[in-house]
This record gives C-alpha cells, structure tokens and sequence, in this order.
C-alpha cells in the first residue's frame, strides 16, 4: 500500500511540474529610462538688442585763461545737458560652470559686443549772441565679465560685472554772434571703465523653433546693465587770431536694458 501511494504521489508532483513548465512566462518590462536632468554648464553664443540711456550727460565749461571769461559774463554756457540715447545691438558669447546639475550654484564669463547709437548735438546762444556747440558721440559697447547665479532647474537668476570699454568722440564749438568759429576741440578715443548688473535667463525646450543651430538647449534672457567710462576733457583753442582755450568736460555714464538668445553646447 505504502508503494502505491509513493508512487501516486510522485506522479502527481511530475505531472505538476511538467505542466508548470508548458505555462507562458510573463514578459520582462524594462523600467523607464531616467529624465534627463537640466544643467547649465557648457559654451553658448548668441544675440542680443534694446535700449542704451545715458545717465549723468552734462557738459560742464572753463575759461583755461583770466582772458577768457565768457563763462564768467554769461556768453558760454557753464553746464550744458547733452542726454543720449537710443537702440544697441549685437552679440555675445561666454561659458557657464554648474556645480550641481538641476537646481544649484552657476558661476561663468561672458564677453559681448554691441552697436550704440548713441549721438546728440546740442546748441545754445549766450548773453552776448556767441553760439556754443556740443556733440557726443558712441558708436559701440563691449563688456567682459563674469557671472554669478543660481539655478532653478531650467531658470537661472545671476548677477554680473566686470570690465567695460566703447569708442567715444567729443566735440565743442565755439562762435561769434556772426557765426565765425573762435574756438574748437574734439577727441575721439575708446574710453574704459566698469559694467554691473543682473538678469534672468530660461531655457526652452530643446526642439524650440528657434533650435536652427541643433544645440543641446536654447535659453532667452533679459538683462540690465549700468556702465560708467569716466569723465574726458576737451580743450577748445582759440582758432585765427584768438587767445586763450576752454576746457570742456564730458561725462560718459548710462544704463542698458536687453533681450538676448543664446545657443548652448557642451554638457
């Protein structure tokens, strides 16, 4: 009895088994692959444009000579407002370091280039009907500086300074109350000085329409910068039988507010 039943029993479990094994195995689901994790490190290049101010624009005017006291009697004009201001536009290119991908800690440089155009030409008549003219004129501004920031995943807020340079030209005029030049000067030079300042940038998603460049990320943002290049002072000579110079001054200091486009490649 005991034989049958072991033997029964062993049966049982083989055709168990053997039936188990003729069973469809569940298919292996592969988890999901992981979500790329934004960083803001790498090399970028880009666009930018706005509007460029001046802030502190007046002409202040002396007699180099006791001879020359036009300013003194009211005939040339001691402080003359010369305000600019107007479109900028240009470029830019830097490189970012982030030290933890996602949100964190950005530090990078950047140098850009820019058309100003700013330009004023200012008139005015003394006491004594002499005609004094001032011009000032910037054609271009470029900065390199670096960049200090935090990241937000795929916003960064960064605050930035550094080195400021733009190519200047001065001029004052000085003539009769019949319209003949008496006194002139002009300088014309590329002025240096600082830039400071901070903006927000945001990166779109990688297939934007703006991607024509098929970079790894495309971010906009927009910036706003104060820059002072100093003070210059132009003498004015007399011209033909004058005597005695002026000294003018200039002042170059203003504010720019942009938008900008950059590509981004590397990490």
């Amino acid at each position: 009895m005991r034989k049958i039943v072991a033997s029964l029993t062993a049966f049982t479990a083989l055709t168990a088994a053997a039936s188990a094994a003729d069973l469809p195995r569940r298919a292996y689901t592969p988890p999901p692959p992981p979500v790329p994790v934004f960083t803001w490190a790498g090399a970028y290049f880009g666009i930018n444009a706005g509007y460029i101010t001046s802030t502190k624009d007046t002409v202040t005017t002396a007699g180099v000579f006791p001879v020359n006291d036009g300013v003194r009697v009211g005939n040339r004009p001691a402080a003359l407002g010369l305000p600019r201001d107007g479109f900028t536009g240009g470029g830019q290119l830097g490189y970012n370091f982030q030290f933890t991908p996602g949100s964190g800690f950005v530090v990078g440089a950047e140098a850009d280039l820019a058309y100003t155009d700013l330009s004023r030409t200012r008139s005015t008549t003394g006491r004594l009907g002499g005609i004094s003219t001032f011009r000032e004129l910037g054609s271009f501004l470029g900065t390199v500086r670096g960049r200090v920031g935090y990241a937000f995943d795929r916003t960064l807020v960064y605050g930035t300074g550094g080195f400021a340079y733009a190519s200047e030209s001065y001029r004052g005029v000085f003539q009769t109350a019949a319209g003949q030049p008496s006194f002139y000067g002009s300088n014309a030079r590329v002025e240096t000085g600082y830039a400071a300042g901070g903006g927000i940038e945001f990166a779109l998603p990688t297939d934007s329409v703006f991607n024509v460049f098929h970079s790894n990320a495309v971010t906009v943002k927009g910036e706003a910068l104060y820059y002072d290049l100093g003070r210059r002072t132009v003498p004015l000579v007399a011209v033909g039988p004058g005597v005695g110079a002026y000294a003018s001054r200039f002042r170059n200091e203003g504010v720019l507010g942009r938008f900008g486009l950059n590509y981004k490649f590397g990490s």
